[in-house]
């Protein structure tokens, strides 16, 4: 963990955790940052969690994002990329590596590991929440993984679990980036619960008190109505299981042709993507759906260890993060551009460098 100086009044860690009553509790605590996560922040909730896991007098772990906007908008892409562009490789692979050994960790705890998000979910957020055993989603809720907006990929654990979403929705949202909101969660397993806007400091207390975590939930269960990502299935599921990027925009483009307006929304949301990006995500998708959870890590942690060599990366968080223009200048340029050989290459094999989870 790592403190500001003594004298700055926000004199507080990146992530507190602490044990409260039965809980063990984690608060992603950078609000002016939408909580984005830090490698300060994934050490100590690792340190935690390794505690907790042992400790019989937590029975529950709980984690939350300080402030009214996010629970975890991601992590520190900026970070990432000034650590890149400086050629500190190493320390922008330590955090990846560090990142995606806490999301195994999740994926695997021993305890009921709950997460309340109420607000923005994206990136890095997912993977501290998503593999856990119950994700609250709040009215405010709102999920996405848009890393191929900006040269990157849907990391943290998004290789096993987008694929396993009802029909081709995963891929859908792997390519697009697209938001999905307290309903559509819901429906496509993102959540395990949706509750009301009141509800969520009810159930904080009930968790720290020690309730029954399902029945507590179960309690506060609450109807979000139905999800308009339904509205556009019979779409992606009809275009998104074509076998290439290509093919699913020329499926798009004839059933936009022929007066299907999702289709010719999803279009629009596909352009100005990273065309590397998403034929890596296209890859990764297709691999991911026969993969354990473990071997989607290491081969997320191939991807991520190539991606400061190329240049869509650092394009993408110029135009989107930082001059904020939104005219990204991607190279290759076009889907047909990004040849096999070139998506293969970032799937090869580290050696003595492989991710251990």
């Amino acid at each position: 963990m790592t403190q500001t100086s003594p004298d700055t009044p926000t004199d507080t860690p990146d992530a507190l955790c602490r044990i409260d009553g039965a809980a063990g509790l984690i608060t992603l605590n950078r609000p002016e940052a939408l909580n984005a996560l830090t490698l300060d922040a994934v050490r100590a909730m690792r340190a935690a969690l390794d505690a907790w896991a042992h400790d019989p007098a937590v029975t529950r772990v709980v984690v939350e994002g300080a402030g009214e906007k996010a629970f975890c908008a991601g992590g520190d892409i900026r970070k990432l990329v000034e650590a890149g562009k400086a050629g500190r490789r190493a320390e922008a692979e330590a955090f990846w590596r560090e990142e995606y050994e806490l999301n195994a960790l999740i994926a695997r705890y021993p305890k009921p590991y709950v997460a309340l998000i109420d607000g923005i979910c994206m990136g890095g957020g997912v993977g501290v929440s998503l593999h856990g055993s119950h994700r609250v989603a709040g009215e405010r809720y709102l999920f996405a993984m848009p890393e191929v907006g900006i040269g990157f990929f849907p990391d943290v654990g998004a290789s096993h679990a987008l694929p396993r979403l009802p029909g081709k929705t995963g891929l859908y949202l792997a390519l697009t980036g697209a938001r999905l909101k307290q309903a559509d969660a819901l429906a496509m397993g993102l959540a395990t619960h949706a509750v009301g806007a009141t509800a969520m400091p009810e159930i904080r207390a009930g968790l720290l008190a020690g309730e029954d975590v399902d029945a507590l939930l179960d309690r506060f269960r609450h109807d979000p109505g139905p999800a308009p990502i339904e509205t556009r299935a019979a779409t992606v599921d009809a275009c998104f299981g074509e076998g290439s990027v290509e093919g699913i925009v020329a499926a798009l483009e004839r059933m936009a042709t022929e007066g299907d307006a999702p289709a010719g929304e999803i279009l629009g949301m596909m352009r100005g993507k990273s065309p590397t990006s998403q034929k890596l995500a296209f890859e990764q998708m297709r691999r991911g759906a026969t993969l354990s959870f473990e071997e989607a890590m290491r081969m997320e942690f191939r991807i991520v260890s190539r991606i400061l060599d190329g240049h869509d990366f650092y394009e993408g968080v110029r135009a989107v993060l930082i001059d904020k223009d939104h005219a990204p200048h991607w190279q290759p340029a076009r889907l047909e551009d990004v040849a096999p050989e070139m998506v293969e290459a970032y799937f090869a094999p580290l050696g003595d460098r492989e991710l251990t989870v």
